[in-house]
Order: C-alpha cells, then structure tokens, then sequence
C-alpha cells in the first residue's frame, strides 16, 4: 500500500491518458448506436477527469495561496460528484442494454430508482461543500474526513446493490457471461470503498472506476465486434440466397429457350438436354471444376440456340438437304453466336454456340478451326452433340445402333473429334456410365 501511495499521482496521470485516448477511440466509433456511443465516451471523460481532480487535490493540498485553496475545494468536490456521476453512467448502459439487448420495452424500476438516488446524491454533495458534511479543511488548507464521511458511501453502493440485482432478476434477458462480467465489474468499486475508508491517503476507489470504465469499453467492442460478424454472416447468407435465386432464375431460362429450340424441330425433342447432361459428365471426368462444368453445360444447353432464326420447313424437311438449305442450316453457329454475345457474364454461352460444329481436321464450319485452336468447351460439346444426333431419328436417317454409334465415333477420333473426349466418351459408354 506504501508502494501504491509514493506512485499514485504518476499512475493517475498514465490512467487519465488511457481514458483520454478511449474517449476519442469511442468517438470515433461509428458502428456503435448514438446513445450508447455518447454513455461510453461520457463515462470514459468522466473517469479521465475524476483522476485529473482527484490528482490536482493531491498536488495542491496543504498550499496556503488563494489558488490552492479553490483548487483543493472545487477538485475535491467534483471527486466526490464523478464518484456517483460514473454509477450514474452505468445506469444509462444498461437502461439501454436492456432495450437494444434485452427487449425491454421501459427500464426496470430498480434502474430508475438509480436514477433518482443519483439526485439524491448530487444534492448531499452541493449540501456538503457548504456544511462540512462529508470532509472539512484546516488552516493549513489539509484535507480531513468530517463526521458524515461514511455517508458518502451510501449512495452510490446502494447504485450499484440496485444495478446488481436488476442484473440478478433480468439474468435470463442477456448473455449468462455478459451478465457475471457485469456483475463482477460493478460490484468492485462498491467493495473497495469499504477497503477505502481504512486506507486514508490512498484514492483506491477512483483508480478502481478507471478500471471498471475500461472493462465496459471492452464489452462494447466486444458487442460491436459480434454485432459486425452476425451482420456479416447475414449479409453473406442473403448474398448466397441472391445468388442461389439468381442461378436457378438463370437455368429455369435457359432450359425453357432450350425447349422452345428443340421444340422447332419434332425429331430432336429434349436434344439440347441431353447434350447439356453428357457434356457436363465428360466435363467431370476430364477433371473440370464444379464451375467450370456448370458452363460447360449451360453453353451445351444453348448450344443450338441460333435456329431460332432458321426456317421451321428447312429444319423439318423429309430427306436430304438442298446446297441452298443446308446453306442456312449452316448459319445457325453464327445467329446463336450474336444472340449469346450480348451474355458478357458467361462468354462460354457464345463459344458453345459458334464452334461446336468445328471439327478437330479443320474441315468444319463456320470459322474451320482445327484442333486446339477450337476451343475446349466447344470439342466437348461437339462429340457430345454428334452422339446424340446418332442416337435420334432424324429426318434424313434413323437412329443408329450403338455398334454403329461407336464405329462412329471411333473412325471420327482425330477427325471429326478431339480424341481426349472421343476417348472420355468410348470409356464411359464402356462402363455403362451412359
């Protein structure tokens, strides 16, 4: 106790600063709501100053000049003011804990009896300074504790009994270790001034509020930073369900365009389908990602999309094709290609649509680029597609048997088709995976 009495006016002076500079912090804060930024900074000023005072009536105790004399009497009762001023604060904390927190629609009576015992108090303190009540001077302008000192102790213990079992009663209201944390850190100043006033010469009690003020900045931050995670995570989740809506927005459109493109031609219904399952399965087997085959089946999906702009008699007519038709035929790749483009988001729509009639030799259509310079995508949906066609009547053939399909696909290894998936494919249908 020797040790703490040499050092005290230093460790004031270091704590104020501590509390000057979380005062600004909380200012500063703008996540925190208005009232419980201002409660803090309040509180957090107003340790700051009970410290600065405290010290000052320390530094100008026993100075016989008119300065010290107002000093010693005006810092000392503001000592004894901030001393019930910052249970004072307290009390506005959890008014509002509870409201924000705790779902309460008024404050606990307790809370508000607080309220008035902190009047009351402030009322025995100006009594105070004109009667003697709590402490008294000498000539030597030296403090001394007056007969009435222990009831300065009164009110503000009594604050904190009141604070103490509002916590106790509305437990169930808040988090079970918020509400021992508080308990704890409340009833500490409380059980010091009984030590305090064995302790003349020492200001244990207002060195224990520092405390107690930096424990609730501490549980702010800690509010705050729950607060930012729980409203991160709903942020995410709501970001999530966006795009989860928007995803399944997304394939709902592309497979009723589908539908209305397979349903242009009567032998090819439910082919942009089809297509769109066996090229995400060779996809998966060639080791794409879960994304990356995700586009690869959309852009099969709309992979004919640019008939759209064919003639219904030229895409149904019985037999062969005229030059001129298959002519228009042709240039399906190129219409699907314009109206996809405008898709900037998935560019691998209009890759789909333009090149999956390329053939690996170079010998196919519109752009006749040859092997790799086809893009991976479009190879994929190329054999995909052509297997397919195999597998359907067609107006100019019937369905092939899967001997034939195979033979097919075997001699187009190389030619027609990059030979990686023309192998994919061969090991699939080999292992009944198709």
């Amino acid at each position: 106790m020797a040790l703490l009495k040499a050092y005290q006016l230093d460790l004031m002076l270091y704590m104020s600063g501590i509390c000057g500079v979380l005062t600004f912090m909380t200012l500063l804060t703008e996540a925190l709501s208005s009232r419980r930024k201002s409660i803090l900074a309040l509180m957090e000023l107003s340790a700051m100053l009970l410290l600065l005072f405290d010290r000052a009536s320390y530094l100008y105790r026993g100075g016989t000049d008119d300065l010290s004399y107002l000093m010693v009497r005006f810092c000392n009762g503001l000592v004894f003011f901030l001393s019930i001023f910052i249970p004072h604060l307290v009390t506005l904390y959890l008014k509002d804990l509870y409201r924000n927190e705790g779902g309460l629609t008024s404050a606990p009576r307790a809370l508000k009896a607080c309220e008035l015992l902190f009047y009351a108090g402030t009322v025995l303190i100006v009594v105070s300074q004109f009667t003697g009540l709590y402490y008294i001077f000498d000539q030597q302008n030296v403090y001394y504790r007056a007969a009435g000192y222990p009831l300065s102790y009164v009110v503000p213990v009594l604050i904190v009994l009141l604070q103490e079992l509002t916590l106790l009663r509305q437990r169930e209201r808040l988090n079970g270790g918020l509400v021992r944390s508080l308990m704890l850190s409340i009833a500490l100043p409380a059980l010091v001034s009984v030590v305090q006033i064995y302790c003349y010469g020492v200001s244990l009690t207002s060195v224990t509020m520092v405390f107690v003020v930096i424990v609730f900045y501490i549980y702010a931050l800690r509010d705050l930073s729950k607060a930012v995670k729980e409203a991160r995570h709903s942020e995410l989740e709501t970001l999530r369900k966006s795009e989860r809506r928007e995803a399944a927005m997304f394939e709902q459109t592309a497979e009723a365009l589908a539908g209305a493109i397979d349903a242009k031609d009567r032998y090819t219904h439910g082919h942009s389908t089809r297509v769109a399952a066996l090229s995400r399965r060779m996809a998966e087997e060639a080791g794409f990602s879960e994304h990356d085959c995700d586009q690869i089946y959309f852009a099969a999906l709309l992979h004919d999309v640019g008939k759209i702009g064919v003639a219904d008699e030229i895409i149904n007519k019985e037999g062969r094709l005229t030059d001129e038709e298959f002519a228009q035929i042709k240039r399906h790749p190129l219409l699907g290609y314009q109206i996809l483009s405008n898709i900037r988001q998935s560019p691998l729509l209009s890759v789909g649509a333009r090149c999956h009639h390329e053939r690996y030799d170079g010998t196919g259509y519109p752009d006749g680029l040859r092997g790799e310079e086809i893009p991976e995508a479009a190879r994929i949906i190329a054999v995909a597609d052509a297997y397919d066609a195999m597998n359907s009547t067609r107006s100019y053939r019937g369905q092939l048997s899967p001997e034939k399909a195979r033979r097919e696909l075997l001699e187009g290894r190389g030619r027609q088709f990059d030979p990686k998936y023309a192998d994919i494919l061969l090991r699939l249908l080999d292992e009944g995976k198709v």
